[in-house]
């Protein structure tokens, strides 16, 4: 069974091509995570996770709910990060993880698509992104193949830099980074609560017809990107930049 968590598509499109190339169910866990809905879940096919990169590992809300949800059946695990760059030493932790919930884990894969953190970095140009997701379908489709074929996937080198990047960086990266506070909405806001619909962590809200965020955020950048009128910014840094959805998913 393929499970994926997505902000703004990158994940959920390559979680669902793999699942049509084995021919196996992809299932979203954003109503499970958002419901807290930790209950058993089986296949007995290999699991694949599906996820986004934050910080050089997977996505803190994921991993809380790995710990926490039973995944019965088989024990074979894979895990598939989308990114921007590279995923550091996300293995390492991965591993650990799996270890923990007594699953043979299977390996971790890297897939570079298209950068969505408006929060620190640019977005690319819809040509761009196109450019990206098409470079990036050939990773995905070998990903695929090697799971039908009961592969793992081949272990990566690991740099000093990749310890620190997952190790040190991603320590400091939600308690220094991963906040709301900068998120605001500007008067092109047409009060469709959009926002609140697609945050995985119930931090939205409309008063008085306009967005409030909480302090339960995750950085999933969901409420920007999917904003259709882009009257959502963070800060001064997400100005002029194009938002971004993956454009074979949403």
């Amino acid at each position: 069974m393929v499970l994926y968590f997505s902000g703004t598509g990158n994940s959920a499109y390559a979680a669902k091509r793999i699942g049509a190339a084995i021919k196996d169910e992809a299932v979203d866990l954003f109503e499970r995570i958002r419901s807290q809905d930790f209950s058993e879940m089986h296949s007995g096919k290999p699991w694949i996770i599906v996820v986004p990169t934050y910080a050089w590992r997977i996505p803190r809300i994921v991993e809380k709910w790995l710990k926490k949800t039973q995944l019965t059946g088989n024990s074979e695990i894979y895990f598939i990060m989308t990114c921007g760059e590279d995923i550091g030493n996300a293995g390492k932790y991965l591993r650990e993880l799996c270890a923990g919930k007594a699953l043979a884990y299977k390996g971790c894969l890297a897939i570079t698509m298209p950068e969505n953190y408006i929060a620190m970095f640019s977005t690319p140009t819809q040509e761009k992104a196109g450019q990206i997701i098409r470079q990036a379908e050939g990773a995905i489709d070998r990903a695929a193949g090697l799971i039908a074929n009961g592969e793992a996937f081949p272990p990566q080198a690991i740099t000093l830099k990749d310890r620190m990047n997952s190790g040190i960086v991603n320590g400091l990266f939600y308690p220094v980074c991963v906040h709301a506070k900068k998120f605001y909405a500007t008067d092109a806001c047409i009060s469709c609560g959009k926002c609140a619909k697609v945050c995985p962590l119930n931090n939205v809200h409309l008063e008085n017809g306009k967005p409030v965020w909480g302090k339960d955020c995750t950085h999933c950048m969901a409420c920007i990107c999917r904003c259709p009128r882009e009257a959502i910014e963070y800060g001064k840094h997400s100005r002029g930049l194009p938002r971004y959805t993956c454009p074979k998913h949403l």
